[in-house]
């Protein structure tokens, strides 16, 4: 299992020409439970276990979808708990007959915040390796850009904390730090997951480095 953090980023930023800083989306692993309310927009198969170029057109199709449901169709409202176990998804409304499900942090490889649609938050799940398809992109809508940046740093600290444990489980030395690649080495399974901590506009100026981060 690697990370790969990207949080080397979270310096001074500008938005609007107004200079903004990531403090009020940092997030400790003592933060957490942390729940986010959110829509749900769906999900979409992926190509690559992590990288924005996975989750950027499941993104565009999903969101493509959902601006053209019939009037009398609504994305569900859900409550989205992010915990050092995982991501806890609980539909509030329209009622389901499936109402709460979970991903387990280990079954998780990558978020991002998308760098198009800045309010939606985008995970990829691993589901089981032998499946023709085995990557999901599953994509959130929040309440605005910053909800979508805090939940990023969230499930970043859940990584965090589970590289940590995994590391004291296997007796592993390597640093899971912000220089770490997702080539380095904690489990035998090699597992990659990573969370990218870069505003939408660090994204687009260098998607070509983040690819190969």
């Amino acid at each position: 299992m690697a990370t790969s953090t990207n949080n080397n980023h979270h310096n001074n930023k500008h938005e609007n020409g107004i200079a903004t800083t990531d403090l009020d989306a940092q997030v400790n692993v003592e933060d957490l439970p942390i729940t986010f309310r959110v829509k749900y927009i769906g999900s979409e198969v992926a190509r690559g276990l992590w990288g924005i170029k996975y989750t950027r057109r499941p993104v565009d199709i999903m969101v493509g979808v959902a601006k053209n449901l019939p009037p009398n169709k609504v994305l569900p409202n859900c409550d989205l708990k992010v915990s050092t176990s995982g991501v806890n998804l609980e539909i509030i409304a329209p009622k389901a007959s499936i109402n709460n499900w979970s991903y387990p942090i280990d079954t998780i490889s990558y978020g991002v915040q998308d760098l198009v649609y800045t309010r939606v938050f985008a995970m990829i799940v691993v589901k089981d390796e032998t499946s023709p398809h085995p990557f999901e992109v599953h994509a959130f809508v929040c309440d605005s850009r910053a909800m979508a940046r805090r939940l990023t740093f969230s499930l970043a600290a859940a990584f965090q904390d589970y590289s940590r444990r995994v590391k004291e489980t296997t007796g592993d030395e390597g640093h899971a730090s912000s220089t770490a690649t997702p080539t380095d080495t904690i489990t035998p399974t090699r597992q990659k997951f990573a969370i990218d901590l870069r505003t939408p506009e660090e994204i687009l100026a260098g998607e070509e480095q983040e690819t190969e981060a």
